[in-house]
């Protein structure tokens, strides 16, 4: 079967712009809201920072750990000198320099999600609750493992519509337009992407053709994240194994009936 380019091309550059090998096998890429250049020195804390302090748990990395608290993946890398790999140890207390203007909002997770719509100028957005049972619902009538999807839209956006990255993708499973249109022909209609209902349609449409085309829950994953063509031609990249590992962990902890 011939995939059309939005695939092909991977979903990897989707959210930031993510491009080039060297960033991949550096592993200095982020994920969903979290751009991937900042002016920060290793211990100089930035302007506009607050600083909270994490204890690494299983299943941690830089990036997640960067979109969950709304930080700079790279700052957070060089204020906790942890180098190339940005590998965590399980137990070390790390430094996150979260940003002001997101450290007050109710998606900071050391707050409880408001079960209230929050309102973005002449938008309401949905509360995380809300995401996530329309997450679960959807997943449900597709067919999809709804815990599996719930993990790929936190990883992605911690359930939260009101992300739109760099690259345009949107939404609470950073769904690129193009991707978005691609999914609407399985729909059999258009697909509003800052639509909730939608995007989160599009993204459980698109897991569950990935599951057909791959041959295990790992390269699903993967391929959401870097395209199933970059998959099937390379494997997965460094980044990727990453991702994927953050998804499974979060994956288990919900199936545990924790929180993400």
């Amino acid at each position: 079967m011939n995939f059309p380019t939005p695939l092909s091309t991977g979903h990897l550059r989707r959210r930031t712009g993510r491009v080039t090998g060297a960033l991949l096998s550096a592993g200095l890429l982020s994920a969903g809201l979290v751009a991937t250049a900042s002016p920060a020195l290793a211990d100089e804390v930035p302007p506009g920072r607050k600083i909270i302090v994490h204890t690494v748990r299983p299943g941690d990395t830089a990036t997640e750990l960067a979109v969950k608290y709304h930080a700079w993946t790279n700052e957070l890398i060089s204020l906790n000198h942890l180098g190339s790999t940005a590998a965590l140890t399980v137990g070390d207390r790390i430094r996150i320099p979260v940003v002001r203007s997101a450290a007050s909002d109710d998606s900071t997770p050391t707050k409880p999600a408001s079960k209230k719509p929050r309102k973005t100028g002449h938008h309401t957005d949905p509360s995380r609750e809300q995401v996530r049972n329309v997450i679960t619902d959807t997943a449900r009538r597709h067919g999809v493992n709804p815990h599996l999807a719930l993990a790929v839209a936190w990883q992605e956006s911690g359930w939260q519509m009101h992300h739109v990255s760099s690259a345009r993708a949107i939404g609470a499973m950073q769904v690129l337009p193009t991707t978005g249109e691609w999914m609407s022909l399985y729909a059999g209609r258009s697909l509003a992407l800052r639509n909730t209902q939608d995007n989160v349609l599009a993204g459980v449409l698109l897991l569950d053709l990935l599951g057909d085309q791959t041959s295990s829950r790992r390269h699903q994953v993967g391929a959401y994240y870097q395209g199933l063509g970059a998959v099937r031609e390379h494997g997965l990249f460094d980044e990727t194994h990453s991702y994927v590992r953050n998804v499974m962990a979060i994956k288990r902890r919900l199936e545990s009936g924790g929180t993400p």
